[in-house]
């Protein structure tokens, strides 16, 4: 038994240095807890004592003295340690004053006189050991079953009304627990001394539960690793997604462009350019989707309202939505009410992207059957109408337990079975975001593996203005001969675009790379009929150029903003600088036609059709140094090789930049598709997307091995660009790397070693 004294006071001067050595929080945790450890403290001394004064025969006064002190001890640390747990519920001074103290306090000073006035002997078994015994001891142990009793029912009491401070209560179930057990032993065995190595357990215990500079430190830094771990999870999670996402349409862009290079015909060069045009309306949808996730989430997206014919929007919704259905077998059903006022007032735009994302995503996830489209209105008062549209579709379904999930960010449900899916994983975020915003409300039903619900419902004021209607002229309708146009932009690949765009308006294109530039040839003399301005230009902004022009009071030339900061709100800031309009990069036909005819044709119309004799463009100079690969092309006429791929884009792309090799090139759509084909034709190469449906490129990859003969090389062919993924596929055991957009360099290098090795 000397051995648990050592051990105990050892501990408890521990645990004192620790504590006593920095200052606390002062709070009442920390007060009581203070006196329970000098307390428990001086019961391992006291018991200490005890027992060295048993093991050296000491006056048996002396030793009834001090066991007399041990058990006004035991139950001191007993009714303190009850006071910490009716505490723990309300931690302020207030419960010094409450009933139940008090009435705990007077308890303990009778139990203590009781104590002291009772008698205290002890026994000497055959053996020699000594315990004591008496009225006085088994009053104190009784005294001690009343605390323990009240604390039991206190921890009840206030577990029932106070959650958040469960984790406190842990060390006094632990007292509960081994108090009543030691007790039982003691009353059997009363040689055991266990009464004071259960209380300095309790009081260590109960210092990794308290409010604790050193405890609550060490959480922060738990939680804080957590919080950083998990977001550097987030982090590599969406850049791995954006490189998928984002490399998808280059790959398409940059492919098809270097086809364009090479094409033999002026109709293969189109096909390459509509090809790009797709491309690029995907990139363009993604790059907005972050843009406007950005702007929400920095509370600067502000809705922008106006005017406008609910039918036409709807039109435009409809036939984008036809557009992009392809060749997916799938019945779109439009079904709009008539009764719905045809102008209303509020933000279309943002009416429009939350329309177009439910359905893109209703088409995303239907590979067959149909895609419902319902909108309809109830008119809430003369001035207000409630448009309520829904979008059913047959497609995959959402589990139950997912619903919650679908407008988290970056979240894609069902991985394994969506993994062909394009997109970011923000526009069901977007959506939500932009509803609350409008004070809207979303319905969500779905049955897993039948199909989703999606229903909307947006308070739009109907408005009683008659809207101007504006024909599209095309840009062959509108002759600006001899007109003179001045972009002004620092980017010389921008320019070109700009000054190509223009050609066909037959009008004189001046161009100019910064705002000194164009404050140059305004002051020279020159005139122009209107001005497009890049505002993010070195050393002087667009705006600034603008105030500068206009301090000059005879300046009256149009200037439109030219700009790729387009986000939502931001025409409205542009014309708030005192820009007459606004043109977003990329830089839409539509749009352009519109600021031409408004701006310069209509102007020429009023100034009577004047126009200058010199129609001579004037064309930027932009050195053109394309970098041409310097690739010695093998001829592998005979060989064959299977590409796959699930985006028949990409497939077309890699198909195109591969035939100066003369491939025999055979394709694929899945995973399933590859192995299909795979057991019925032999292959010299296969190239091998990774996210596909159902099963994924590494998956298909194992598949393949499965079979012992299979020997030919697979090249990973994939958007997964960020740092590693090369490592990735080479370390799943694929042949090669090469990622999208393709570079030909890495492609030939790729392809020359697969066929060497063979």
């Amino acid at each position: 038994m000397g051995y648990v004294f050592i051990m105990n006071f050892i501990y408890i001067i521990m645990i004192m240095l620790i504590y006593f050595s920095k200052k606390r929080v002062d709070n009442l945790d920390n007060k009581i807890y203070s006196t329970i450890l000098v307390l428990n403290s001086v019961g391992v001394v006291v018991d200490i004592l005890q027992f060295i004064l048993i093991k050296n025969s000491a006056p048996t006064n002396v030793i009834l003295f001090v066991n007399k002190l041990f058990l006004i001890y035991v139950i001191t640390w007993t009714a303190v340690y009850n006071y910490y747990v009716i505490s723990i519920r309300r931690n302020d001074e207030k419960i010094i004053r409450s009933n139940i103290v008090k009435l705990l306090l007077l308890t303990y000073v009778i139990f203590v006189v009781i104590v002291i006035a009772l008698p205290v002997s002890y026994r000497l078994n055959d053996d020699g050991t000594m315990y004591s015994t008496g009225l006085a001891v088994k009053f104190a142990y009784g005294a001690v079953s009343y605390y323990i009793l009240i604390m039991f029912v206190s921890m009840i009491i206030n577990l029932t009304h106070d959650h958040k401070n469960s984790e406190k209560y842990k060390p006094v179930l632990s007292f509960l627990v081994l108090g009543s057990i030691s007790g039982l032993l003691q009353m059997m065995n009363p040689i055991l001394l266990l009464t004071s190595p259960v209380e300095t357990f309790v009081t260590i215990l109960t210092y990794f539960f308290i409010e604790n500079p050193d405890i609550k430190m060490l959480n922060e830094v738990t939680a804080a690793k957590d919080a950083a771990d998990k977001a550097n999870r987030a982090k590599s999670d969406f850049l791995s997604s954006m490189s998928h996402e984002i490399r998808t349409p280059l790959n398409a862009i940059v492919g098809f462009s270097e086809c364009i290079k090479n094409a033999d015909s002026l109709e293969e060069a189109k096909e390459n350019a509509a090809d790009i045009v797709t491309a690029s309306e995907s990139l363009l949808e993604i790059v907005n989707g972050i843009l406007d996730i950005s702007k929400i989430e920095s509370g600067k997206l502000e809705l922008v309202q106006s005017d406008y014919d609910i039918y036409k929007i709807l039109d435009e919704v409809v036939k984008l939505i036809k557009a992009r259905l392809g060749d997916k077998p799938l019945n779109f059903e439009v079904n709009i009410a008539e009764d719905i006022p045809h102008v209303l007032y509020g933000d279309h735009f943002n009416i429009k992207k939350i329309l177009i994302n439910f359905l893109t995503n209703a088409v995303k996830y239907t590979d067959e059957g149909y895609v419902k489209f319902d909108v309809k209105c109830v008119i809430v008062n003369n001035n207000v109408c409630r448009l309520i549209m829904s979008v059913k579709d047959s497609g995959r379904g959402i589990k139950k337990e997912n619903i919650d999930k679908l407008f988290t960010k970056f979240q894609r449900l069902d991985e394994d079975k969506n993994t062909t899916i394009e997109g970011t994983g923000l526009g069901l975020a977007i959506t939500k975001q932009l509803v609350e915003m409008m004070h809207g409300k979303i319905v969500v039903n779905s049955i897993y593996g039948e199909g989703s619900e999606f229903t909307v419902a947006i308070d739009q004021r109907i408005s009683n203005h008659k809207l101007e209607t504006q024909e599209d002229i095309s840009d062959d309708g509108i002759d600006l001969t001899g007109r003179k146009i001045l972009v002004v932009d620092d980017n010389k690949l921008n320019l070109k675009v700009a000054v190509k765009l223009l050609q066909p308006y037959k009008c004189v294109v001046e161009t100019c790379e910064s705002g000194f530039g164009c404050i140059d040839k305004i002051t020279s003399g020159n005139k122009y009929d209107i001005i497009l301005l890049d505002d993010m230009m070195p050393k002087m902004r667009g705006s600034e150029t603008l105030t500068r022009l206009k301090a000059d009071p005879k300046f009256n030339i149009p200037v439109v903003a030219l700009t790729a900061n387009a986000i939502q709100g931001m025409r409205e800031q542009y014309m708030l600088l005192g820009f007459d309009d606004y043109l977003a990069k990329p830089i839409d036909k539509k749009e352009l036609n519109r600021i031409l005819n408004k701006y310069v044709l209509k102007n020429a119309l009023v100034e009577g059709n004047d126009k200058p004799t010199k129609t001579m463009e004037e064309k930027p100079t932009i050195s053109e140094s394309p970098m041409e690969e310097n690739i010695n092309f093998q001829d592998y006429t005979g060989k064959k090789i299977l590409i796959v791929d699930d985006n028949k884009l990409n497939v077309k792309v890699a198909t195109k930049i591969m035939n100066p090799y003369h491939f025999e090139i055979d394709s694929a759509y899945s995973g399933l598709e590859c192995l299909n084909k795979v057991k019925n034709t032999k292959y010299d190469i296969i190239f091998m997307d990774y996210m596909m449906p159902n099963m994924d490129g590494i998956e298909t990859f194992r598949q393949l091995h499965e079979d012992p003969s299979f020997k030919t090389p697979v090249i990973s062919l994939t958007a997964d660009a960020v740092v590693g993924a090369k490592d990735k596929f080479i370390n799943a055991g694929f042949n090669g790397y090469v990622s999208k957009p393709i570079d030909k360099k890495m492609l030939d290098d790729a392809i020359n070693k697969a066929l060497k090795d063979r």
